[in-house]
């Protein structure tokens, strides 16, 4: 994404129709204030927050730093204010922190009138480069670390398609991304466990899975009910080494969650082993 993108195409009447445009129409761009509506009540469809706030933070940069020296920025004060606050938002979901000390174009003047701005463009240079050169290295190394991606299943599917499953695999994949320290590491077995028990409870139906004398196993005795859904759905030897990687997958998920020196690997390497089991045993509603 680049801060183009937040312009969208408006076609302006002009009163006097040039060559090439007859209807005496010509294209323009306007700033999306309807995007940083969205954008402060959260994600855009299609778009990461990281690539989002590198984009916005080029933009406001870029207008504050016009504003404060020659001129010729393309905001005017109210779409400058929602863009920082737009801004505020998106850091805010990645945890990173983004606290001007003006909330328009007006405000950053008074601002730089007040902490020796006055007369010189330089020092307002200075003042913009210092609020957002901190906050561009952080998202960049957010970016950097979401190439480091979790698998992706082979199945055409964009998801399972079993909601709570989908949702549970979207805040992994989203807090795999922000981790950085052993403690979001081990966070992050938690919420390897929390799909595994998601699945538990989607595929588990007493009613079809529960035997005659049994006791309807708990949500969280995910191997038992996970494991009864795979012996049901795809009965014979077969279901031997399925029902084995549904082990070794809870195995890897509570090491993780219970570690104290977690790493971005051992997270990583239980995030994909129960993303991948996710599909797997969605796979087996197929006929063949």
């Amino acid at each position: 994404m680049i801060a183009e993108d937040f312009f969208k195409p408006v076609a302006s009447s002009s009163s006097s129709p040039s060559f090439g445009d007859p209807w005496g129409e010509s294209a323009r761009q306007k700033f999306d204030t309807a995007m940083m509506t969205q954008l402060r009540r959260g994600s855009v469809a299609g778009k990461s927050d990281v690539e989002v706030a590198i984009a916005l933070s080029d933009l406001l940069q870029d207008e504050l730093t016009a504003y404060g020296t020659g001129g010729g920025e393309q905001l005017d004060d109210k779409e400058m204010s929602a863009a920082l606050t737009a801004m505020k938002a998106v850091c805010g979901r990645l945890s990173v922190t983004f606290e001007p000390p003006f909330r328009n174009f007006t405000t950053f003047r008074t601002y730089w009138n007040r902490n020796d701005g006055y007369g010189s463009w330089q020092a307002r240079r200075d003042m913009v480069a210092e609020l957002f050169d901190p906050v561009h290295t952080k998202l960049i190394a957010l970016e950097d670390r979401s190439f480091d991606a979790l698998a992706e299943p082979a199945s055409p599917r964009a998801a399972t398609g079993w909601p709570a499953v989908d949702e549970e695999v979207r805040e992994l994949r989203r807090r795999f991304q922000m981790a950085s320290t052993p403690q979001d590491y081990r966070a992050l077995g938690t919420n390897c466990v929390g799909v595994l028990e998601a699945l538990s409870r989607t595929v588990y139906d007493a009613e079809v899975h529960l035997r005659e004398g049994e006791t309807e196993p708990p949500v969280d005795k995910t191997n038992m009910r996970i494991e009864r859904y795979i012996e049901d759905t795809l009965p014979g030897k077969d279901n031997e080494d399925i029902r084995g990687l549904t082990k070794k997958s809870a195995v890897v998920a509570h090491r993780v969650k219970h570690s104290a020196t977690a790493t971005r690997r051992d997270a990583g390497i239980a995030a994909d082993a129960v993303i991948l089991l996710a599909n797997i045993i969605r796979r087996l509603d197929q006929d063949e």
